[in-house]
């Protein structure tokens, strides 16, 4: 039996008389000025992998297209900088929320902004439910790695090459070469599983558990792609899988459903609503 058919045959099975409160609350961080794309997919992804609720987090200025794209998540407002981001102000809202949800995902499309890069690296010091970082998520701790090791939480990185080699300050083709070598130390010296995508995307664990993902293709190198994975990600944890299983089957399904885009729309065509759209086919065999 493969690592995945385990996970899938363990996969906790819905009961007749189970509620939304049985299958856990995602909190997604996310979006700001010219972003929101980021904020939708990775809130949409995790409504559509089995999460009970979903709640966005997002600056009070971009509620109503947030509203307007979001039908079945929750969107709640917080205090916002001059980018929509969110501030500093938002914090402690944004703690006390947090900590009555069951996964955090932090990052896709939360901008660059000094002010809010300082809130993320709080929050993370402050949340003690499973948290998931990704994109800007993951910037905030470029030249303050010190600070992972201050999380109370779980945390599951999920960077890109990019990311990776502003993260631990080395070149990406050096990052690109030594991938399965730099992802196992990180995971075990902050304490984290690390999800370096990729082709053939790379989950370790601190525990030196390693697993390299076979699904996908190239037409998944497309903008939102990743915002989907942290969604996916996010659901499974919330939905009381152990961080490093709920990665492993987070990437696979990922790719699975990226499998399904291409065959239909192309390499060249495919983009990340196409691969949204495959979740609820590739998940029906979690049902």
């Amino acid at each position: 039996m493969t690592a995945i058919e385990e996970i899938l045959t363990n996969f906790p099975k819905r009961s007749p008389d189970s509620h939304k409160g049985d299958f856990g609350h995602v909190l997604v961080i996310a979006g700001s000025s010219g972003y929101t794309g980021a904020a939708y997919l990775t809130s949409q992804a995790a409504i559509r992998s089995g999460s009970g609720l979903v709640t966005l987090a997002i600056g009070k200025s971009l509620y109503q297209v947030m509203a307007t794209k979001l039908t079945e998540v929750m969107v709640r407002v917080f205090f916002e900088t001059k980018d929509y981001s969110l501030s500093l102000l938002a914090e402690r809202d944004l703690v006390n929320f947090g900590e009555r949800c069951d996964a955090i995902a932090i990052g896709p499309g939360i901008s660059q902004n000094k002010e809010t890069q300082n809130l993320i690296r709080n929050l993370v010091t402050k949340f003690t439910k499973p948290i998931i970082l990704d994109a800007d998520g993951i910037n905030a701790f470029a030249g303050h790695l010190d600070m992972l090791k201050k999380a109370q939480a779980q945390l599951i990185l999920t960077p890109h090459p990019g990311e990776m080699a502003r993260l631990v300050a080395k070149d990406i083709e050096e990052v690109k070469k030594d991938r399965n070598d730099i992802a196992l130390k990180f995971a075990n010296e902050y304490n984290t599983v690390l999800v370096l995508k990729g082709h053939n995307t790379i989950v370790a664990n601190p525990k030196g558990e390693f697993y390299i993902n076979e699904t996908g293709n190239p037409g998944m190198a497309t903008g939102g792609v990743g915002d989907i994975l942290t969604g996916i990600i996010a659901s499974f944890v919330g939905q009381g899988l152990d961080a490093y299983t709920a990665s492993v089957l987070g990437v696979y399904f990922h790719g699975l459903a990226g499998d399904l885009a291409l065959k239909e729309k192309g390499a060249l065509s495919l983009i990340a609503t196409d691969l949204l759209n495959k979740l609820p086919e590739v998940l029906k065999k979690l049902a």
